[in-house]
């Protein structure tokens, strides 16, 4: 990837917080008065060349939620606001720090956990490391998550080899449109 890619990124990140900054705190708001905890929630991400880094979005689920990845989780951990944010991306939107702090790009391959151990092998074996990971990616658009570690590192690598600001824009405007929407959370079965 490129420096035009770095620079479309910060520019992009300081526009979205410039537009933003008003919906952050009506976010914040909401998040505290629907449940218990911090506003934020920061997790261990793996990033360009397996660098270490904390991931932030928006708290979506109860502070008693395990730190296991997202498909893993039962439903009943996520608050009710949770739902809404994850479902409309909006939790996603810290993560414009992390790309103003150089640890994230806008489009990539989605940051996998530090214990996602299958996922980070399959994504050693086709060389993902090599760039910053996204808050939206290729895999996304195609439905696919980190429950398929295969199919989430072919979709990964796909988007490396073919990488242009016009696949990021694509990307992107399908992101925009819906595509990629939804969430891996189980519904909570007694």
């Amino acid at each position: 990837m490129n420096r035009t890619k770095t620079f479309v990124d910060y520019a992009a990140a300081i526009l979205l917080l410039l537009i933003l900054i008003w919906f952050y705190p009506l976010v914040a708001i909401a998040i505290k008065l629907t449940s218990e905890g911090p506003v934020l929630f920061r997790q261990l991400r793996v990033g360009k060349d397996k660098a270490v880094f904390e991931c932030i979005k928006f708290r979506t689920m109860t502070i008693d939620t395990p730190n296991v990845s997202t498909h893993e989780i039962r439903g009943d951990y996520v608050t009710p606001l949770g739902r809404f944010l994850r479902r409309t991306k909006i939790d996603e939107l810290p993560q414009i720090l992390n790309i103003l702090r150089g640890e994230m790009s806008l489009i990539g391959p989605r940051p996998c956990l530090t214990t996602q151990d299958t996922i980070i092998a399959e994504r050693e074996k086709r060389h993902i490391f090599c760039v910053k990971p996204g808050i939206a990616g290729l895999a996304q658009v195609y439905g696919v998550d980190m429950s398929t570690p295969v199919k989430l590192s072919r979709y990964d690598s796909i988007y490396i080899k073919n990488w242009s600001l016009k696949l990021d824009l694509k990307i992107a405007l399908s992101m925009l449109g819906g595509k990629g929407f939804g969430d891996r959370v189980r519904k909570f079965t007694h």
